[in-house]
């Protein structure tokens, strides 16, 4: 990416059901259901949504072979985007295993995410 707009970073979890995916998405909602970039559209080539590049880095605290990239980039109403991992984030205790909530233990997944756009 050679021009960069802005960078958002989000937090997201899945206090039951140990779910990187979901804990990922929430991080990446987090991030962006905060803005508007009415301008945006003025300064990207062609002056099209579909020129707009996304960067989401995403630091998980485990089960990175179980995470739905697809699921992830789905959550971006826009742009070509791309996902990064690194090893991060958190592991916590909820103090209580709900099975009805396909807890298999009492982890909570917390996720970190940047979001980066630009083009």
């Amino acid at each position: 990416m050679d021009n960069l707009f802005f960078i958002e970073i989000g937090m997201g979890c899945d206090l039951h059901g140990q779910n990187i995916t979901k804990a990922s998405i929430r991080a990446v909602q987090n991030a962006i259901h905060h803005n508007s970039m009415p301008g945006l559209r003025s300064v990207l080539p062609g002056g099209s949504l579909d020129n707009m590049k996304v960067r989401v880095k995403l630091a998980l605290p485990c089960d990175k072979e179980l995470l739905d990239v697809d699921q992830v980039k789905a959550a971006l109403p826009y742009g070509q985007v791309t996902v990064e991992l690194t090893d991060g984030g958190m592991l916590t205790t909820s103090g209580v295993v709900l099975p009805e909530k396909e807890d298999k233990n009492d982890l909570i997944y917390v996720v970190i995410a940047s979001v980066e756009v630009g083009y």
